[in-house]
């Protein structure tokens, strides 16, 4: 089993950046994929980003290539997203999920594990 906990949501101005953690335990991700996931009201969970923990380029969305960044930290068990130049239709609850399958999936139906969500907030 691999319990995963989000971290650094809140509410921010547009322009602004925030950094998401997502903390792994149970087990070490180095055959996984992490990806980051976001549901806005009304709207289906959409990937964001994703990472293989054994390297290569991660996969982004359109709507965030050049201002999201996707990163991990071998050693803290932990995947980052680095958010910049925030706007309000980023404004969503951001979930942290893993993939023992090792593929660069977008269907969040592939994603054996999720964390509880951090609710990230853009005002305008």
């Amino acid at each position: 089993q691999v319990q995963l906990v989000e971290s650094g949501g809140g509410l921010v101005q547009a322009g602004d950046s925030l950094r998401l953690s997502c903390a792994a335990s149970g087990r070490t991700l180095s055959s996984y994929v992490v990806g980051w996931f976001r549901q806005a009201p009304g709207k289906e969970r959409a990937i964001v980003a994703a990472i293989r923990w054994s390297g290569g380029n991660p996969y982004y969305a359109d709507s965030v290539k050049g201002r999201f960044t996707i990163s991990r930290a071998d050693a803290k068990n932990t995947v980052y997203l680095q958010m910049n130049s925030l706007n309000p239709d980023d404004t969503a609850v951001y979930y942290c999920a893993a993939s023992a399958l090792g593929v660069l999936f977008t269907t969040p139906e592939l994603y054996n594990y999720w964390g509880q969500g951090t609710q990230v907030t853009v005002s305008s």
